[in-house]
């Protein structure tokens, strides 16, 4: 019975973890858009992308053991990710809208962090989680090489702005004009690791949970 309930609740939580990761990130192409803010939006969607992939690739990681799982875990995010702008195409936005998911190449790493520790928790959430959050926004520019021309469709299929008591007097163009992919990767690299322990820590309670 114990093993059936660990193996439930195990595919349980997944697909929980799994589907609320895509939906937090489901948007976070979306920095081409907001045209005075897409430096600002795009370190902060990638920051955001970097912390659903570090919690939930670690857990499943840790939960199995086996190297391997953490880039499973993100190709699973990455098909609810085609589905959900494989609507957007269908109601009629361009293909240039659909943004490319990038988080395989940095669940890839915390999978190798893990694997080249011979399977070290503590290993996995100091160095693979360094790697992810430095990795990641890295990645994110894929999204701006793949747009074809990413002013013309921002203004052609425009998003919805920030409300108007969050907009500022003055738009704040180039808020980090120095790079925002260093910005993203300084702030990954630092709030990745938290996030890759709280994996481990969640795989952990999983675990006293099936056992009481």
């Amino acid at each position: 019975v114990m093993v059936w309930l660990r193996r439930c609740t195990h595919y349980l939580f997944i697909v929980v973890v799994a589907v609320n990761s895509t939906l937090l990130t489901i948007n976070a192409g979306d920095y081409i858009f907001y045209t005075d803010w897409a430096w600002t939006s795009f370190t902060v969607f990638s920051i955001s992308q970097t912390l659903m992939l570090a919690v939930g690739a670690t857990y499943y990681l840790t939960f199995t053991g086996v190297p391997g799982t953490a880039t499973y875990y993100a190709l699973i995010m990455t098909v609810y990710t085609w589905i959900a702008k494989g609507a957007w195409f269908a109601l009629g936005y361009p293909y240039d809208f659909i943004v490319t998911p990038i988080w395989l190449p940095s669940a890839m790493l915390l999978d190798l962090a893990y694997w080249a520790t011979k399977r070290n928790k503590h290993s996995l959430i100091l160095f693979g989680g360094v790697l992810a959050g430095m990795s990641l926004p890295l990645f994110n520019m894929v999204n701006l090489i793949t747009v074809a021309d990413p002013l013309e469709t921002a203004f052609k299929y425009p998003r919805p702005t920030l409300p108007p008591y969050m907009t500022p007097i003055e738009p704040q163009v180039g808020k980090f004009y120095n790079s925002p992919v260093a910005l993203g990767a300084g702030a990954g690299a630092v709030l990745s690791v938290t996030f890759t322990a709280l994996g481990c820590k969640l795989n952990t309670w999983t675990y006293r949970w099936m056992a009481a």
